[in-house]
């Protein structure tokens, strides 16, 4: 029997499939556990986001997101 659980992007709503632990198609997770200074401390926070709303999300950014080329794929 296939395990399927759902995962659903933080920002648009739409569901990623996991199916066997795989997801279906990619997605960011962020975890930051806040520290002493910012006015979170003791506080974690965790969200997903889509391939789309993590375009749009960095489309905003006035520094660009750092980007490397990978020959290796595994």
């Amino acid at each position: 029997m296939r395990e399927e659980r759902k995962l659903c992007c933080n920002q648009c709503g739409k569901e990623i499939r996991i199916v066997q632990g795989i997801a279906r198609e990619d997605f960011v997770t962020v975890k930051k556990n806040w520290g002493y200074f910012s006015k979170k401390d003791g506080r974690q926070d965790e969200f997903c986001l889509c391939e789309d709303c993590y375009d749009h999300l960095i489309a905003g950014f006035v520094v660009p997101v750092s980007e490397k080329e990978r020959t290796e794929l595994v």
